[in-house]
């Protein structure tokens, strides 16, 4: 539980570390100008929104919020794609573009791997109940007690005449 409480307190400030990481990056391993403008116009805003987006969706869920924890698929989603940024901030020409597009498939499986564990909880099944045999129903309302009959006043207002 701890990893996974772990990884909830990561997610918002790695939306910050990730995209300085790659600017750091560039300044320590020499990538050049044209890597530079990459990082500057494309990297960083695009990491910064992306994990912006992404930990939107993970905190809307409502056991995320409750238990203050991710799920183990998050984990599982977030360390590759976290680990794919960070290996782009080397600037190694021999890996650097296929990493790239990995990194940029993985976050949009991300993206997916979010709206469907959103979608699964909030989806009205939820509400089913199984029986012993393991058909679902849904339960019986609740007995509602019907009110007694309730005196109703009619309050009037009694109109004065204009005086002339």
């Amino acid at each position: 539980m701890w990893l996974r409480r772990a990884f909830f307190g990561w997610l918002l400030p790695a939306a910050f570390v990730l995209p300085l990481w790659l600017l750091v990056g560039w300044a320590i391993f020499n990538a050049g100008g044209w890597a530079f403008l990459w990082v500057l116009f494309l990297a960083i805003p695009g990491v910064l929104v992306w994990q912006l987006l992404l930990t939107l969706l993970v905190r809307a869920r409502g056991t995320v919020r409750a238990h203050r924890a991710v799920s183990w698929w998050d984990v599982l989603g977030f360390a590759v794609w976290h680990a794919l940024v960070i290996s782009l901030g080397f600037f190694a020409e021999n890996w650097w573009a296929p990493a790239m597009v990995v990194a940029i498939l993985v976050g949009v499986g991300l993206f997916w791997l979010e709206l469907w564990q959103l979608w699964s909880e909030a989806r009205p099944s939820r509400l089913l109940m199984q029986a012993s045999s393991g058909a679902a129903y849904l339960p019986p309302p609740a007995e509602r007690a019907e009110p007694a009959e309730r005196d109703v006043y009619i309050v009037t207002e009694k109109q004065s005449r204009p005086s002339s």
